[in-house]
């Protein structure tokens, strides 16, 4: 599963990723560059959130899911299950 989702990417999509990371790694201040990588991956946790979220709503399963990230169905659903709040 994992091999077609890579297979079916748009490469156009890889590109423009590629340079952005280029972009961050070009930052001559490390101080910078670290805090740019930091706000960075808190927006790519957040989108990938909502993308598991819609992979879920689309019908597409734990299992699924698990297998692009080399997790087990448990894995995935406790590595991404949103958590509901406890009314206490």
């Amino acid at each position: 599963m994992a091999s077609y989702a890579l297979r079916v990417a748009d490469p156009a999509h890889i590109k423009r990723f590629d340079r952005a990371l280029q972009a961050l790694t070009d930052l001559p201040d490390p101080l910078l560059r670290l805090n740019a990588i930091r706000q960075s991956l808190a927006q790519l946790e957040d989108l990938q959130a909502a993308t598991v979220a819609d992979a879920r709503a689309a019908g597409r399963t734990w299992t699924e899911i698990g297998a692009l990230y080399g997790l087990s169905k448990q894995g995935a659903q406790q590595r991404f299950r949103v958590r509901k709040k406890s009314a206490s």
